[in-house]
């Protein structure tokens, strides 16, 4: 039985950042949803349960910053795999999650994506 495409939340405020990572993860065969902040993000996880891992900006604006969402997620869908970037010296430690320092090469995104789901979907052969 083939695995399911996992989906996949880019939690970024740069938009042409946002949309670069969110078109490789695509063309890498994910699922993507995208949100520019964490409101946003927050909103998208309760209106799609089907997301299964969170790559977040840790400065985002609006209330409430990658960390703070990481946090809320944390407590209301602790099953969300969590991957966070920054491009901040020092660079954050946050228990338990993954950081990935920017600037950042898209297939470093997809291998730490691929790395927390576990997703390595069998090739058909050609």
């Amino acid at each position: 039985m083939p695995e399911e495409t996992p989906t996949i939340l880019v939690v970024e405020d740069e938009v042409l950042v946002r949309s670069a990572t969110s078109n490789y993860l695509r063309a890498c065969g994910f699922n993507v949803l995208e949100a520019a902040n964490a409101e946003e993000a927050l909103e998208t996880i309760l209106a799609d349960r089907q997301v299964r891992l969170v790559f977040a900006d840790i400065r985002l604006p609006g209330a409430h910053s990658g960390l703070d969402l990481v946090r809320i997620i944390r407590g209301s869908h602790p099953n969300l795999k969590l991957l966070l970037t920054t491009g901040m010296a020092p660079f954050p430690e946050e228990q338990g999650v993954t950081l990935l320092r920017k600037p950042y090469f898209l297939f470093e995104v997809e291998r730490q994506v691929r790395s927390l789901l576990q997703f390595h979907p069998v090739q058909a052969a050609r």
